[in-house]
């Protein structure tokens, strides 16, 4: 049997020093707390006392065990992750029109976004877009003849992505601000990124997360990676 009061006390701490989250309303230890009641409940079942039910005893620490993994696997998910749908054909091949996505909302809280992940941002029209960072805060970024330029050098893109045809404002040099990434599609020529005024540059704040597993379709599950 798993044994969780312990652990419930070192998450409690935890939490405190952090001060992310009230022990009252946190839904993992709430989680632990019923969990506690009722492992209490089972072991005073008589037929947990009884030496005859050994075999009874054994399927009933394989259940808890598989109910505690996966209640475990849901809070992570649920609690640090977000589902989005995928509109649209700008992230293809990588990302298709209608795939769904779990997106990791702390990856940007320990560490800042990177060339080439793949994020969702939200625009100043509310709406989330899926894309590729490209520019990072400081950089130059200019597209020249189908190709990115980083400061004045070539930009060496992984395999898969497509020339740029139309570079749109970033036909002369953008200098990033400290806080702002440059942002493309995958697919160029179907894709509303920062190279349109619409759109722009993308300030560090309006970045959610980072792309991280499809979940559906189900035969195209798949961990998504930067390069």
């Amino acid at each position: 049997m798993v044994r969780l009061p312990r652990l419930k006390n070192q998450l409690n701490n935890q939490v405190v020093e952090t001060g992310t989250r009230d022990n009252e309303n946190c839904p993992f230890l709430i989680l632990l707390q019923r969990w506690q009641q009722w492992e209490k409940w089972v072991w005073s079942m008589e037929f947990y006392v009884n030496e005859d039910t050994a075999w009874l005893r054994r399927i009933v620490h394989w259940v808890v065990n598989v109910v505690i993994v996966l209640a475990l696997a849901w809070f992570l998910v649920y609690g640090f992750c977000a589902q989005v749908l995928v509109s649209g054909n700008s992230m293809q091949p990588v990302l298709a029109a209608d795939d769904v996505v779990l997106v990791n909302r702390l990856a940007y809280d320990v560490g800042k976004p990177e060339r080439f992940d793949i994020v969702v941002f939200e625009r100043e029209d509310r709406k989330k877009n899926v894309k590729r960072v490209i520019g990072l805060p400081g950089e130059t970024v200019q597209i020249k003849g189908g190709y990115v330029f980083i400061d004045g050098e070539l930009l060496e893109a992984p395999d898969g992505l497509e020339q740029v045809s139309l570079a749109g404002r970033a036909d002369t040099p953008i200098q990033l601000e400290e806080d702002e990434y440059f942002l493309l599609g995958d697919n160029r020529d179907s894709s509303e990124d920062s190279r349109f005024s619409n759109i722009g540059n993308v300030k560090r704040e309006q970045i959610q997360g980072k792309v991280w597993f499809r979940i559906y379709p189900l035969l195209k599950l798949d961990l998504i990676r930067s390069k």
